[in-house]
């Protein structure tokens, strides 16, 4: 990751990430949660590594491809997402995680799913 890249905003739009889902099939889309969290609804088509498991399996992601990571409501993939960053990868977190994305309409897999207390 360049310098330049590591002085974007770390934060991202949940709208700018349902279009950039559109717009590159090859988004990487990392949902840290839990697995009951994840068992309770995701966003389709994202992957799921734990927070804890995020070090550990960093090498599995594509370092030169961006990196979205989400969570419940994005404290945690803040935390995620400065850490790839800090491994060079070009890497965000989704604002207001996954509640905001399903506040503002945006569909949860699988069908009928929720978004899981914490």
């Amino acid at each position: 990751m360049s310098a330049e890249d590591s002085a974007r905003p770390i934060g991202i739009e949940p709208a700018r990430v349902a279009d950039w889902m559109v717009e590159d099939a090859g988004l990487q889309l990392i949902d840290v949660r839990e697995p009951y969290e994840r068992e309770a609804g995701h966003i389709a088509d994202s992957r799921h590594i734990e927070l804890l498991e995020l070090a550990a399996r960093a090498d599995t992601l594509e370092r030169g491809r961006p990196v979205v990571v989400y969570c419940r409501a994005g404290i945690r993939s803040d935390m995620a997402a400065q850490a790839l960053r800090a491994a060079g990868f070009e890497a965000y977190s989704m604002l207001g995680g996954l509640l905001r994305w399903a506040r503002e309409g945006r569909a949860l897999s699988p069908e009928g799913a929720t978004v899981a207390d914490h």
